[in-house]
């Protein structure tokens, strides 16, 4: 898949669970004040926060691509950082708390809920379109992984990609708050008590809470400096080793500055010996060549100190 095809597919991901979470937060919201279920409104405001997030993930797809400038030297990808940060706190705090705060409610002060088949109704129609939209990241991620060589499960988490990783936790969190509700509504028509009904608003938040702290968490460690795996330096390493210029290699320093942009510093030991205009040209030469690499957003090259150990790869 092209770079530009790429772009594409992680914008169509995003634009989909947008539509997708819109159209199920306004069925739940009207559900939620038809039936009066502690659930099924913690479920509107679930949805309501998720598609406020893809409007925070949509920003950083567009800002994250922004070209390289004099004062942005490694570019704006770690814009794609700061923006889905933004969304996991709005997951936590209009999600979750939420959620948790009607569920304590509904225990102290219960409401009697009615109308249940609109609940089951609208739980169903919320389930297709979020199993749609779920779809449509699971197939993005499955890519990524074939490209990388991982799983799905392993390329989701892991990925410097974090809209892909938001969309993806967030439908899966939809589809299990869904289950969570409807259990939630079958036992309160079931037994009568609505205490089923708030602790199923309960549950549904301290769901939303954990997906968005491990969100918080991923974005947090991309901002303040993320190396990639070992497999991936171990090839970085060993397409710099044996390059034909390069005799060895002392330091290399891997680092991600936005999905799939990675920053690379690295002193080597070129072949033969040259007078000093030529190695500065032959490093320059260097680096423009990795930075043909899509992956590959600046390289650094300096010269090894001649004690310096070699790094096996």
């Amino acid at each position: 898949m092209t770079e530009v095809a790429e772009e594409a597919a992680k914008l169509r991901t995003v634009a989909i669970a947008f539509v997708a979470n819109l159209l199920v937060a306004i069925a739940k919201s009207v559900a939620a004040a038809l039936t009066g279920s502690a659930s099924m409104l913690a479920e509107s405001a679930h949805s309501w926060a998720d598609a406020g997030n893809e409007i925070f993930l949509l920003i950083a797809e567009r800002r994250s691509v922004k070209p390289a400038d004099v004062s942005h030297p490694l570019g704006f990808g770690r814009e794609a950082y700061v923006w889905s940060l933004f969304a996991a706190v709005g997951l936590f705090t209009a999600g979750a708390v939420v959620s948790v705060q009607h569920g304590i409610t509904e225990l102290i002060d219960p409401e009697p809920a009615r109308d249940f088949g609109i609940a089951y109704v609208v739980l169903a129609i919320a389930a297709v379109l979020e199993g749609i939209s779920f779809a449509q990241s699971i197939v993005q991620a499955r890519r990524g992984a074939a490209r990388f060589g991982r799983t799905t499960i392993e390329y989701a988490l892991n990925s410097s990609n974090p809209t892909l990783r938001a969309v993806l936790a967030e439908d899966a969190a939809a589809l299990t708050g869904l289950a969570i509700a409807f259990a939630g509504i079958l036992l309160h028509q079931l037994t009568g008590s609505s205490a089923w009904d708030a602790m199923g608003s309960l549950a549904i938040g301290l769901l939303l809470g954990v997906v968005a702290v491990i969100l918080i968490n991923r974005n947090r460690r991309f901002l303040v400096g993320q190396t990639p795996d070992a497999g991936i330096r171990v090839a970085a390493g060993q397409a710099l080793a044996e390059h034909p210029k390069i005799n060895r290699v002392t330091y290399l320093h891997l680092e991600f500055v936005g999905p799939a942009q990675l920053f690379v510093v690295a002193a080597i030991d070129l072949e033969g010996d040259h007078r000093e205009g030529e190695i500065a040209l032959q490093l320059r030469t260097l680096e423009r060549a990795i930075e043909k690499n899509t992956m590959i957003q600046k390289a650094i090259l300096t010269l090894s100190v001649s004690d310096e150990p070699s790094i096996t790869f």
